[in-house]
């Protein structure tokens, strides 16, 4: 369970029934069903209109990748297993690692080591790796582009509500009291538009983002270490080349997972 989209989510709600009643506006206010038609709705309306099914059938799984923590193994940890297969390398050879691809859980991965046992070129095994990695990026492009555009439709879908709101208050001028309670009412269309749109779906579009640019990074130190294997390069120099891609923090774990190695080596 990824937490920070749950914690976010909920901070979102409290923010909004807290502010509410500070404002001396009761909660229940947004239990509008009109309101809730029109932006719930509308928005998932909208969104049909503007993406083809194929498109479409991805939101169950797209909604699984944000509110699911990743699982895959970190930088860090990729990092030593290249360091580790150089050593091997050096003394049994590239074809060592033909042993090795049936049990690498990552097909990116898989698919490049068999393409070094191949004995296909550095240059031909880059082109190769990052033409994968532009297809994977143009997949989860689309993805994106489905809550990006859910968050600009909902704010003005929320003007529409209100739009109609308004329409139906100022439809009867007779009663003053029921015409303030029903030009309140009129504006929970436009926060329920605001809040879905800038608290969820343009936040679930930049987190899908987020994880997709993690994904490209780690398929990017894959390369490296597939074409840094492939030429033949020390574990030395292999660890020093792909920890420019790490964080501060992966880079200290790394150094911590390397002197647990020598001390159990030791």
């Amino acid at each position: 369970m990824d937490k920070s989209s749950i914690l976010g989510i909920l901070f979102g709600l409290i923010a909004i029934g807290a502010g509410m009643v500070l404002k001396g506006v009761s909660p229940m206010a947004i239990v509008n069903p009109a309101a809730l038609l029109i932006i719930f709705l509308g928005t998932i309306a909208s969104v049909c209109i503007a993406f083809p099914m194929s498109t479409l059938k991805k939101v169950p799984k797209l909604l699984k990748i944000i509110f699911t923590e990743d699982k895959k193994r970190d930088a860090a940890e990729i990092i030593v297993t290249f360091e580790e297969w150089a050593e091997t390398i050096r003394q049994e050879g590239i074809l060592w690692l033909e042993s090795k691809i049936d049990n690498v859980n990552d097909s990116f991965l898989a698919s490049g080591l068999q393409l070094a046992v191949d004995g296909q070129t550095p240059d031909f095994i880059r082109e190769v790796m990052l033409e994968k990695i532009d297809a994977m990026e143009e997949r989860h492009q689309k993805g994106i582009s489905i809550f990006t555009q859910a968050g600009t439709y909902a704010p003005t879908l929320g003007v529409l509500g209100a739009v109609i709101g308004l329409i139906a208050a100022l439809s009867d001028l007779n009663d003053i009291e029921a015409l303030g309670a029903a030009i309140s009412a009129a504006f929970v269309a436009t926060l329920l538009g605001i809040f879905s749109g800038y608290v969820l779906w343009h936040p679930f579009a930049n987190k899908l983002k987020e994880k997709s640019e993690d994904d490209v990074r780690l398929k990017q130190i894959m390369i490296e270490g597939i074409l840094s294997i492939t030429n033949g390069e020390s574990p030395r120099i292999i660890k020093d080349k792909l920890s420019s891609y790490l964080s501060s923090g992966e880079l200290a774990r790394l150094n911590q997972e390397d002197e647990y190695a020598a001390e159990e080596t030791a």
